[in-house]
C-alpha cells in the first residue's frame, strides 16, 4: 500500500479517536498472532481498524464468512479482513499462513472469546497457529471504562498450556471491553483436558 493511503489513515483514525474520546496505547508488533479481547461489541472492529491506521499497519482480522455479503463484504476486504469459514476454517488459514511466510510484517488478528456474548471456553486457534508458526502471541484489547485500545504484551507459548492462559488472564484481568457483561474468561478446553 502507498505510504500515502497510510498517512491518510493514521491521520483519520486520530481524528476519530479523538472526537470519541478514545486512546490508542502500546507498542505495534512487527509480526504476531493478534489476541483480541475483550470481544464483547462490533464496535470492537471498528476501534481494532482505527488502532492499526493509528500506527500505520494493516492487521489480517479473520471475521466470519456472512459478515462478508454486499457492500459491508467490500468494505471488510478493503480493510484487511478475511473471511473466515468457521465450518471449515484449513484453508483460510493455510492461505494465510503462506501469506505469513513471505511477508517482512504479518499481524493476524483473532478475537478468541468467538462470539460478542459470554461463553464458557475461547477458541484456541491463537495458540494453535502461534504454535504452528513460530509466531508470537500479541494480547491486543478494547477497555470501555479507560476508553483505551490497544497493544499489549508480546510472548511465545510455551506448550505449557495453562502457564500460558494465566498469563493471558492476568493481562486481561482489568480490561472489560464495552459491554462487560459478554466477556468470557480466557479460558481453554484443553486446560480442563490435562
Amino acid at each position: 500500500m502507498p505510504r500515502r493511503h497510510f498517512l491518510v489513515r493514521r491521520t483519520l483514525a486520530r481524528v476519530l479517536l479523538r472526537s470519541a474520546r478514545w486512546r490508542t496505547v502500546g507498542t505495534v508488533p512487527d509480526s504476531a498472532v493478534l489476541v483480541g479481547a475483550p470481544h464483547t461489541s462490533n464496535w470492537d472492529w471498528v476501534l481494532t481498524l482505527l488502532l492499526a491506521w493509528d500506527n500505520s499497519v494493516t492487521i489480517r482480522l479473520l471475521v466470519k464468512k456472512s459478515f462478508f455479503v454486499g457492500p459491508m463484504g467490500w468494505l471488510m476486504r478493503a480493510t484487511g479482513a478475511v473471511a473466515l469459514d468457521r465450518d471449515n476454517p484449513g484453508a483460510t488459514i493455510r492461505d494465510l499462513l503462506a501469506e505469513a511466510e513471505t511477508s517482512e510484517t504479518f499481524l493476524l488478528g483473532i478475537a478468541a472469546e468467538g462470539t460478542r456474548s459470554k461463553g464458557e471456553y475461547w477458541k484456541s486457534g491463537f495458540y494453535r497457529i502461534s504454535q504452528q508458526t513460530g509466531l508470537p502471541i500479541t494480547l491486543a484489547f478494547v477497555d470501555g471504562p479507560s476508553r483505551q485500545v490497544g497493544w499489549g504484551p508480546t510472548f511465545h507459548p510455551t506448550g505449557d498450556v495453562r502457564a500460558d492462559m494465566d498469563v493471558i488472564r492476568a493481562f486481561f484481568a482489568d480490561k472489560t471491553g464495552i459491554r462487560p457483561e459478554g466477556f468470557t474468561e480466557p479460558r481453554l478446553r484443553e486446560e480442563d483436558s490435562r
